[in-house]
This record gives C-alpha cells, structure tokens and sequence, in this order.
C-alpha cells in the first residue's frame, strides 16, 4: 500500500490487483497451446500411453471459447501495469471501454465466451462499486488533461468540482500560514555584518509584498480556486498518447494550487504489480546463500536494482 493510498484513505485493495493480472497470465498459456495445438497432438500421438491427452474438438473449442474472451485483456493488464507513467486516471476510461467494446457479447461469441464476458463486467463492476472509489477515479480522470470530465457523469461533475475546490483551499491556507509564520521568524544576522546598534533598512518593495500577502481574503482565495478549476476545464484536451506530467510540469504557472492535486492522486499506481515486482526483487536477493542479510542491507539492494 502506497503512501498516496494512505493518505487519500483507500482500501488496501481497492484497485484492480492480482486476479486481472492472472487473467492475462493464464490467457497467454491458452493462447500458447492453440498456437503448438499440431505439435503437441504429434507427440502425444506418438507415446501410446499419453494418446489420451490429445485435445479433442470440445477441448479445443473450449480454449478457443476463452481465449476470445480473455485475449483483449491481455493488453490492457499489460499497459495499465506499467510504473513509469501514469495508470490511474487511465482505469475510467479503460473500464468504459470494456463494457461498450471489448466486452460487450458479439453474435459470433460461444455461450461460454458471453458467459466469461459477463462475468469478468460483473466483478469489475463489483470491485469498483464502493463509492470512494468512483470517486477517486473521478477525480483522477479530471486531473488527466486528455481525460478531464470526458469519463465522468454529468452529476459527479459538481461533487468532484467541490473536493477539489476544498482541497486546494485547505492547502492554500496551509502554505500561507507556513509562509506567514517563515516571515515572523527572525534570521540570524552574520556577525560584522551590521552594527550592533544600528537599525537594519527596509527595502521599498517589501511594504509591497507584506501588503499583497495579508490582503488575500477566504473570499477572493475561493474566487481564485473556482477560476483556476473553470479555467482548467477551458482549456483543449491533449493528445492521447501525450504525458499528462509533462503537461502539468509546464503548466504548473497557470495552475499552481490544481497542479499540487495532480501530482497528489495522479501518482496512485491502478495495479499491485509495481510492489509485486518489488517483492520479486527482495526474493531473487534474499536467497538461501544469502538469508544473513540484514533489512537494512536488504532495502538498500532493493533500492539499487529499482533505480539502476
């Protein structure tokens, strides 16, 4: 569980985890037998005692059944496990894809390739029917400059709009008591720098600054938090393919309290896999010739064969 899962109180396993991801491992098999289906019947054909185990037409028609039922979620388990770019605000507009397309029953479907279908849609469905959930993938997929509210209902707009708007104010007015309470604090002056006795000078613009500083009202701070929403929500979609970091990064200027929500929810990994890679890492490290190794020791492995 990630800090950002922490701080946002998320379920531990709230997104879609492990049972996706063997999905995809057990479809690539499948998809590895049909493929070799003529060489394995040619061996087994040949051992007498293994001639039993040749498939026979209904086994292959039910491999081919759930192959084609699992075969297009193969390619979204893969891309939505990635760590090196941005996966949650991807999981709203990949679960809408799957129950109008990918998902949806064809007429050329077997009975069992509907029923995965619909069996894989209802425990999707299920796994995101808790309403914090949505929620978060709401504003994930707002936060997305190619997604924004594209993906999301016409009612969740304002409520999505509503959580960010007191976010960005509770950490508007954290930063300004912070920056407040900086400016109260006393710097040590170097020694020789200035006389004891005498009075260090003021500079023009710093009666300017402090003024600026202590006439931001709760009112016009709010007014500024809806414009910088409204405004956000003006502006053109990118590409697809484009990194909505990049784009944060450089419209950060134009957007700075909506900005620190991006880089808030938009680091929340959609899968497990990232950790499940990490706990591979510790197990190829962590061997029987090498279980004196001390935790510390071990983190700091770890830390090398992930970022080398």
């Amino acid at each position: 569980m990630t800090e950002a899962q922490r701080e946002l109180k998320l379920p531990e396993h709230s997104l879609i985890t492990e049972c996706p991801t063997r999905w995809g491992s057990k479809e690539m098999m499948i998809a590895r037998v049909l493929e070799q289906l003529k060489a394995i019947s040619q061996v087994l054909s040949g051992d007498r005692y293994a001639r039993s185990l040749i498939p026979s037409w209904q086994d292959v028609q039910v491999l081919e059944s759930i192959h084609n039922a699992l075969h297009p979620l193969l390619d979204f388990t893969d891309a939505l496990s990635g760590e090196e770019y941005v996966s949650i605000s991807y999981l709203k507009p990949v679960l809408h894809l799957l129950a109008t397309s990918v998902l949806a029953e064809d007429q050329e479907d077997t009975d069992l390739t509907r029923s995965i279908k619909t069996k894989v849609l209802a425990y999707l469905n299920d796994k995101y029917s808790d309403p914090s959930i949505q929620e978060l993938l709401d504003v994930a997929s707002f936060l997305d400059p190619r997604f924004k509210t594209q993906y999301i209902t016409a009612d969740n707009i304002p409520t999505i709009k509503t959580r960010l708007k007191t976010e960005m104010l509770e950490s508007a007015r954290r930063a300004y008591s912070q920056e407040k309470r900086s400016r109260t604090e006393t710097t040590p002056r170097p020694q020789g720098a200035q006389p004891s006795g005498e009075e260090v000078k003021k500079s023009l613009g710093s009666f300017f600054k402090t003024a600026v500083a202590s006439s931001a009202s709760p009112m016009q701070l709010e007014d500024v938090t809806e414009a910088e929403l409204n405004i956000y929500l003006m502006t053109p979609a990118i590409d697809g393919e484009d990194d909505p970091l990049a784009w944060w990064k450089v419209h950060k200027i134009n957007f700075p309290r909506l900005c620190n929500m991006a880089r808030k929810y938009l680091c929340v990994p959609a899968t497990s896999a990232p950790s499940e890679r990490l706990f591979s890492a510790g197990g190829n490290i962590v061997t029987c010739t090498r279980s004196s190794l001390k935790p510390a020791k071990v983190d700091m492995l770890v830390f090398l064969a992930k970022n080398l």
